[in-house]
Protein backbone atom coordinates (compact mmCIF):
# COMPACT_ATOMS: atom_id res chain seq x y z
CA UNK A 1 0.00 0.00 0.00
CA UNK A 2 3.13 2.40 0.32
CA UNK A 3 3.92 3.00 -3.53
CA UNK A 4 5.60 5.74 -2.67
CA UNK A 5 8.46 3.41 -0.86
CA UNK A 6 8.64 1.10 -3.57
CA UNK A 7 8.65 3.38 -7.02
CA UNK A 8 9.34 1.40 -10.01
CA UNK A 9 8.72 -2.08 -8.61
CA UNK A 10 5.28 -4.14 -9.18
CA UNK A 11 3.54 -7.22 -7.84
CA UNK A 12 4.37 -10.01 -8.86
CA UNK A 13 2.99 -12.80 -6.45
CA UNK A 14 2.27 -13.28 -2.40
CA UNK A 15 3.69 -16.22 -1.06
CA UNK A 16 3.61 -17.61 2.85
CA UNK A 17 6.78 -18.17 4.33
CA UNK A 18 8.43 -18.90 8.33
CA UNK A 19 10.98 -17.93 10.06
CA UNK A 20 12.42 -19.96 13.07
CA UNK A 21 13.50 -17.59 16.15
CA UNK A 22 14.10 -18.11 19.76
CA UNK A 23 10.76 -17.48 20.78
CA UNK A 24 9.83 -20.46 17.86
CA UNK A 25 8.67 -20.46 14.25
CA UNK A 26 7.24 -17.20 13.31
CA UNK A 27 4.26 -17.88 9.44
CA UNK A 28 3.34 -14.79 7.74
CA UNK A 29 3.01 -13.23 4.05
CA UNK A 30 5.27 -11.41 1.92
CA UNK A 31 4.81 -9.66 -1.50
CA UNK A 32 7.61 -10.68 -4.38
CA UNK A 33 8.18 -7.49 -6.35
CA UNK A 34 9.92 -7.31 -9.52
CA UNK A 35 11.58 -3.93 -10.65
CA UNK A 36 10.57 -2.00 -13.87
CA UNK A 37 13.65 -0.39 -15.47
CA UNK A 38 16.39 -3.64 -14.15
CA UNK A 39 14.39 -6.83 -13.80
CA UNK A 40 15.30 -7.57 -10.70
CA UNK A 41 12.72 -9.42 -8.46
CA UNK A 42 13.19 -8.87 -4.73
CA UNK A 43 11.14 -9.44 -1.54
CA UNK A 44 10.79 -6.32 -0.38
CA UNK A 45 9.40 -6.88 3.61
CA UNK A 46 12.99 -9.44 3.96
CA UNK A 47 15.00 -5.76 2.81
CA UNK A 48 13.28 -3.33 5.32
CA UNK A 49 13.60 -6.83 8.08
CA UNK A 50 17.11 -7.14 6.99
CA UNK A 51 16.98 -10.86 6.65
CA UNK A 52 19.38 -12.07 3.62
CA UNK A 53 18.18 -13.60 1.01
CA UNK A 54 15.98 -17.37 1.73
CA UNK A 55 16.89 -17.10 5.35
CA UNK A 56 15.15 -19.55 7.10
CA UNK A 57 16.35 -18.45 10.88
CA UNK A 58 16.91 -15.21 12.95
CA UNK A 59 19.79 -14.85 14.62
CA UNK A 60 18.54 -14.72 18.19
CA UNK A 61 18.27 -18.49 17.44
CA UNK A 62 21.39 -18.90 15.51
CA UNK A 63 22.77 -17.35 18.86
CA UNK A 64 21.12 -20.13 21.26
CA UNK A 65 22.29 -22.76 18.25
CA UNK A 66 25.98 -22.04 18.71
CA UNK A 67 26.12 -21.83 22.38
CA UNK A 68 24.51 -25.24 22.52
CA UNK A 69 27.04 -26.58 20.10
CA UNK A 70 29.96 -25.18 21.42
CA UNK A 71 29.40 -27.11 24.60
CA UNK A 72 27.82 -29.76 24.03
CA UNK A 73 26.70 -31.59 20.04
CA UNK A 74 25.76 -30.09 16.78
CA UNK A 75 22.38 -32.28 17.08
CA UNK A 76 21.62 -30.60 21.03
CA UNK A 77 22.48 -27.20 18.85
CA UNK A 78 19.59 -27.59 16.49
CA UNK A 79 17.48 -28.60 19.24
CA UNK A 80 18.34 -25.77 21.42
CA UNK A 81 17.06 -23.15 18.18
CA UNK A 82 14.01 -22.21 20.56
CA UNK A 83 12.63 -22.26 23.64
CA UNK A 84 9.53 -23.96 22.46
CA UNK A 85 11.26 -27.22 21.15
CA UNK A 86 11.40 -26.04 17.14
CA UNK A 87 14.41 -27.08 16.14
CA UNK A 88 17.26 -27.60 12.98
CA UNK A 89 19.02 -30.33 11.73
CA UNK A 90 21.94 -31.40 13.29
CA UNK A 91 23.86 -31.03 9.07
CA UNK A 92 22.39 -27.63 8.95
CA UNK A 93 23.83 -26.70 12.29
CA UNK A 94 27.45 -27.84 10.97
CA UNK A 95 27.09 -25.78 7.94
CA UNK A 96 26.24 -23.05 9.99
CA UNK A 97 29.35 -23.59 12.05
CA UNK A 98 32.07 -23.90 8.84
CA UNK A 99 30.51 -20.62 7.65
CA UNK A 100 31.50 -18.17 10.61
CA UNK A 101 33.83 -15.73 10.58
CA UNK A 102 35.35 -14.51 13.69
CA UNK A 103 36.32 -10.93 14.70
CA UNK A 104 39.81 -9.80 15.85
CA UNK A 105 39.94 -9.82 19.76
CA UNK A 106 39.52 -6.22 21.13
CA UNK A 107 40.91 -4.86 24.22
CA UNK A 108 38.75 -1.80 26.75
CA UNK A 109 41.28 -0.05 27.37
CA UNK A 110 45.24 0.00 27.00
CA UNK A 111 47.00 -0.94 30.47
CA UNK A 112 50.10 0.05 31.20
CA UNK A 113 52.18 -2.90 32.64
CA UNK A 114 55.89 -4.35 33.67
CA UNK A 115 55.71 -7.97 32.21
CA UNK A 116 53.18 -9.75 30.45
CA UNK A 117 52.94 -13.78 30.13
CA UNK A 118 52.38 -15.73 27.02
CA UNK A 119 51.85 -19.59 27.26
CA UNK A 120 51.38 -22.35 24.68
CA UNK A 121 50.28 -25.64 23.64
CA UNK A 122 48.52 -27.88 21.32
CA UNK A 123 46.99 -31.31 21.29
CA UNK A 124 49.83 -34.03 20.72
CA UNK A 125 49.77 -36.11 17.10
CA UNK A 126 48.14 -39.23 17.66
CA UNK A 127 49.39 -41.00 14.84
CA UNK A 128 47.99 -42.46 11.75
CA UNK A 129 44.79 -44.83 11.19
CA UNK A 130 46.47 -46.04 7.97
CA UNK A 131 49.46 -45.02 5.57
CA UNK A 132 49.16 -42.64 4.16
CA UNK A 133 45.69 -41.54 5.95
CA UNK A 134 46.31 -38.83 8.69
CA UNK A 135 43.85 -38.67 10.94
CA UNK A 136 44.73 -36.04 13.52
CA UNK A 137 44.81 -31.92 13.59
CA UNK A 138 46.03 -30.49 16.06
CA UNK A 139 44.48 -26.72 16.85
CA UNK A 140 46.99 -24.88 18.70
CA UNK A 141 46.11 -22.51 21.37
CA UNK A 142 47.70 -19.44 23.02
CA UNK A 143 47.13 -17.40 25.74
CA UNK A 144 48.08 -14.34 27.20
CA UNK A 145 47.97 -13.17 31.29
CA UNK A 146 49.17 -10.32 33.34
CA UNK A 147 50.06 -12.58 36.58
CA UNK A 148 48.54 -15.59 38.50
CA UNK A 149 46.27 -14.97 41.96
CA UNK A 150 44.62 -17.09 44.06
CA UNK A 151 40.92 -17.50 44.11
CA UNK A 152 38.96 -18.24 47.26
CA UNK A 153 39.97 -21.78 47.83
CA UNK A 154 43.70 -20.98 47.22
CA UNK A 155 43.85 -22.75 43.34
CA UNK A 156 46.00 -20.40 41.38
CA UNK A 157 43.98 -18.38 38.67
CA UNK A 158 45.67 -16.31 36.17
CA UNK A 159 45.22 -12.70 35.75
CA UNK A 160 42.91 -10.95 32.60
CA UNK A 161 43.86 -14.07 30.23
CA UNK A 162 42.62 -13.75 26.41
CA UNK A 163 43.21 -16.93 24.17
CA UNK A 164 43.93 -17.26 20.48
CA UNK A 165 43.88 -20.47 18.74
CA UNK A 166 42.62 -22.64 15.59
CA UNK A 167 44.19 -25.02 13.14
CA UNK A 168 46.87 -22.56 11.95
CA UNK A 169 49.43 -25.22 9.91
CA UNK A 170 52.65 -24.30 8.17
CA UNK A 171 55.03 -21.55 8.68
CA UNK A 172 53.01 -18.64 7.47
CA UNK A 173 50.15 -19.46 9.20
CA UNK A 174 51.72 -20.11 12.46
CA UNK A 175 53.11 -16.49 11.99
CA UNK A 176 49.32 -15.27 11.47
CA UNK A 177 48.41 -16.60 14.48
CA UNK A 178 51.61 -14.59 16.60
CA UNK A 179 50.53 -11.54 14.48
CA UNK A 180 46.80 -11.83 15.77
CA UNK A 181 48.76 -11.98 19.02
CA UNK A 182 50.81 -9.43 18.54
CA UNK A 183 48.25 -7.10 17.33
CA UNK A 184 45.97 -7.58 20.59
CA UNK A 185 48.82 -6.87 22.71
CA UNK A 186 50.01 -3.56 20.93
CA UNK A 187 45.91 -2.33 21.41
CA UNK A 188 45.64 -3.68 25.20
CA UNK A 189 48.84 -2.54 26.58
CA UNK A 190 51.68 0.23 26.13
CA UNK A 191 54.32 -2.00 25.05
CA UNK A 192 56.70 0.70 25.31
CA UNK A 193 56.06 0.15 29.06
CA UNK A 194 56.48 -3.30 28.84
CA UNK A 195 60.15 -4.20 30.39
CA UNK A 196 59.93 -8.11 29.47
CA UNK A 197 57.15 -10.46 27.77
CA UNK A 198 57.95 -14.34 29.12
CA UNK A 199 56.77 -16.77 26.11
CA UNK A 200 56.51 -20.20 27.97
CA UNK A 201 55.66 -23.38 26.19
CA UNK A 202 57.65 -26.54 25.54
CA UNK A 203 59.96 -25.61 23.18
CA UNK A 204 58.47 -26.48 20.32
CA UNK A 205 59.65 -25.13 17.02
CA UNK A 206 56.39 -22.83 16.48
CA UNK A 207 56.33 -21.74 19.85
CA UNK A 208 59.73 -20.12 19.24
CA UNK A 209 58.19 -18.16 16.58
CA UNK A 210 56.65 -15.71 18.82
CA UNK A 211 60.07 -14.49 20.07
CA UNK A 212 60.97 -13.48 16.67
CA UNK A 213 57.22 -11.19 16.34
CA UNK A 214 56.32 -10.30 19.95
CA UNK A 215 58.84 -7.60 20.85
CA UNK A 216 60.71 -8.24 24.12
CA UNK A 217 60.00 -11.24 24.04
CA UNK A 218 62.15 -14.45 25.59
CA UNK A 219 61.61 -18.23 25.59
CA UNK A 220 61.30 -20.03 29.09
CA UNK A 221 60.69 -23.74 29.08
CA UNK A 222 57.37 -24.57 30.55
CA UNK A 223 59.20 -26.70 33.86
CA UNK A 224 56.31 -29.09 33.71
CA UNK A 225 58.29 -30.56 30.47
CA UNK A 226 61.44 -30.20 31.83
CA UNK A 227 60.77 -32.33 34.20
CA UNK A 228 58.59 -35.12 32.59
CA UNK A 229 61.64 -35.42 30.28
CA UNK A 230 63.94 -36.05 33.09
CA UNK A 231 61.81 -38.71 34.54
CA UNK A 232 61.55 -39.97 30.91
CA UNK A 233 65.81 -40.55 31.48
CA UNK A 234 65.83 -41.61 34.68
CA UNK A 235 62.81 -44.05 35.30
CA UNK A 236 64.04 -47.54 34.35
CA UNK A 237 67.82 -46.99 36.69
CA UNK A 238 65.43 -48.59 39.84
CA UNK A 239 67.07 -47.43 42.77
CA UNK A 240 70.23 -45.07 40.97
CA UNK A 241 67.27 -43.42 39.43
CA UNK A 242 67.15 -40.88 42.51
CA UNK A 243 70.47 -39.81 42.31
CA UNK A 244 70.96 -39.56 38.63
CA UNK A 245 67.88 -37.34 38.68
CA UNK A 246 69.79 -35.43 41.61
CA UNK A 247 72.96 -34.98 39.32
CA UNK A 248 70.74 -33.46 36.36
CA UNK A 249 68.62 -30.62 38.69
CA UNK A 250 72.48 -29.79 40.26
CA UNK A 251 73.48 -29.18 36.68
CA UNK A 252 70.55 -27.13 35.92
CA UNK A 253 70.16 -25.43 39.31
CA UNK A 254 74.24 -24.59 38.69
CA UNK A 255 73.68 -23.03 35.34
CA UNK A 256 76.78 -25.71 34.04
CA UNK A 257 75.57 -27.10 30.81
CA UNK A 258 78.15 -29.41 29.98
CA UNK A 259 77.18 -31.35 33.64
CA UNK A 260 73.79 -31.89 32.77
CA UNK A 261 75.30 -33.25 28.87
CA UNK A 262 78.15 -35.92 30.80
CA UNK A 263 75.06 -36.81 33.52
CA UNK A 264 73.35 -38.08 30.28
CA UNK A 265 76.05 -39.23 28.14
CA UNK A 266 76.22 -41.92 32.19
CA UNK A 267 73.09 -42.82 31.98
CA UNK A 268 73.23 -43.62 27.83
CA UNK A 269 76.68 -45.47 28.77
CA UNK A 270 75.06 -47.65 31.80
CA UNK A 271 71.33 -48.20 29.18
CA UNK A 272 71.35 -51.83 27.93
CA UNK A 273 67.93 -51.39 26.38
CA UNK A 274 67.63 -49.79 22.74
CA UNK A 275 64.10 -48.33 23.52
CA UNK A 276 65.12 -46.76 27.04
CA UNK A 277 68.21 -45.44 25.69
CA UNK A 278 66.74 -43.68 22.80
CA UNK A 279 64.53 -42.32 25.87
CA UNK A 280 67.26 -41.14 27.05
CA UNK A 281 68.90 -39.40 23.79
CA UNK A 282 65.69 -37.45 23.25
CA UNK A 283 65.61 -36.20 26.38
CA UNK A 284 69.38 -35.27 26.79
CA UNK A 285 68.41 -33.60 23.24
CA UNK A 286 65.31 -31.70 24.53
CA UNK A 287 66.88 -30.24 27.92
CA UNK A 288 70.33 -29.09 25.98
CA UNK A 289 68.60 -28.05 23.12
CA UNK A 290 65.78 -25.83 25.54
CA UNK A 291 68.93 -25.14 27.75
CA UNK A 292 68.44 -20.68 27.08
CA UNK A 293 64.71 -21.57 28.08
CA UNK A 294 65.49 -23.06 31.38
CA UNK A 295 67.83 -20.95 32.38
CA UNK A 296 65.39 -18.27 31.70
CA UNK A 297 62.54 -20.38 33.62
CA UNK A 298 65.06 -21.15 36.54
CA UNK A 299 66.52 -17.21 36.83
CA UNK A 300 63.48 -15.22 36.50
CA UNK A 301 62.58 -15.66 40.34
CA UNK A 302 59.17 -14.62 38.76
CA UNK A 303 56.32 -17.13 40.21
CA UNK A 304 54.12 -15.91 37.26
CA UNK A 305 56.37 -17.60 35.08
CA UNK A 306 54.21 -20.94 34.62
CA UNK A 307 52.22 -22.62 32.42
CA UNK A 308 49.11 -24.64 32.68
CA UNK A 309 48.58 -24.94 29.08
CA UNK A 310 48.12 -29.45 29.37
CA UNK A 311 45.01 -28.20 31.80
CA UNK A 312 43.48 -25.20 29.15
CA UNK A 313 43.79 -27.64 25.94
CA UNK A 314 41.72 -30.02 28.06
CA UNK A 315 39.24 -27.06 29.28
CA UNK A 316 39.19 -25.08 26.08
CA UNK A 317 39.32 -27.57 23.39
CA UNK A 318 39.23 -31.56 24.59
CA UNK A 319 35.78 -31.04 26.91
CA UNK A 320 34.44 -30.55 23.25
CA UNK A 321 36.36 -32.14 20.59
CA UNK A 322 38.06 -34.58 21.98
CA UNK A 323 36.91 -36.42 25.34
CA UNK A 324 34.65 -38.42 23.24
CA UNK A 325 34.96 -40.59 20.22
CA UNK A 326 33.91 -38.02 17.78
CA UNK A 327 34.84 -37.19 14.03
CA UNK A 328 36.17 -33.89 12.36
CA UNK A 329 36.60 -32.22 9.15
CA UNK A 330 39.12 -29.75 8.70
CA UNK A 331 37.07 -26.93 8.51
CA UNK A 332 34.98 -28.22 11.11
CA UNK A 333 38.18 -28.37 13.75
CA UNK A 334 39.25 -25.24 12.89
CA UNK A 335 36.14 -23.48 13.04
CA UNK A 336 34.91 -25.16 16.23
CA UNK A 337 38.15 -24.74 18.00
CA UNK A 338 37.99 -21.08 17.21
CA UNK A 339 34.73 -21.21 18.47
CA UNK A 340 35.37 -22.52 21.31
CA UNK A 341 38.40 -19.62 21.88
CA UNK A 342 35.43 -17.20 20.88
CA UNK A 343 33.60 -18.37 24.02
CA UNK A 344 36.23 -18.30 26.27
CA UNK A 345 37.45 -15.16 25.86
CA UNK A 346 33.69 -14.45 27.07
CA UNK A 347 32.21 -13.35 23.30
CA UNK A 348 28.90 -12.46 22.68
CA UNK A 349 27.22 -15.26 20.71
CA UNK A 350 24.52 -12.96 19.00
Amino acid sequence: ERKDLRRDWYIVRRDETSLLTSLGEVVYHKTLFKNVATGESCYLLDQLMGLEHHARITEDAEARILQEASESSYRKGGTNASINGESISKEAVMNKLHRLEFPALKAAEKKELRTLYIALQYLEKKGDIRKPRINTVMPRIIYVYEGVESDEEGRPRLINPRYFGGVYDGQEAVSRLWTEVLDYLDEAYDLDAVDRVYINGDGATWIRTGEKIIPKSKFALDKYHMHKYILAATSHLEDSAEDARGEIYRAIHRKKKWMAEGAFDRIIKITDKETKRKAVEQAKAYILGNWSGIMLSMKSGDSNVRCCAEGHVSHVYADRMSSRPLGWCRTGADKMSRLRIYRQNEGNML
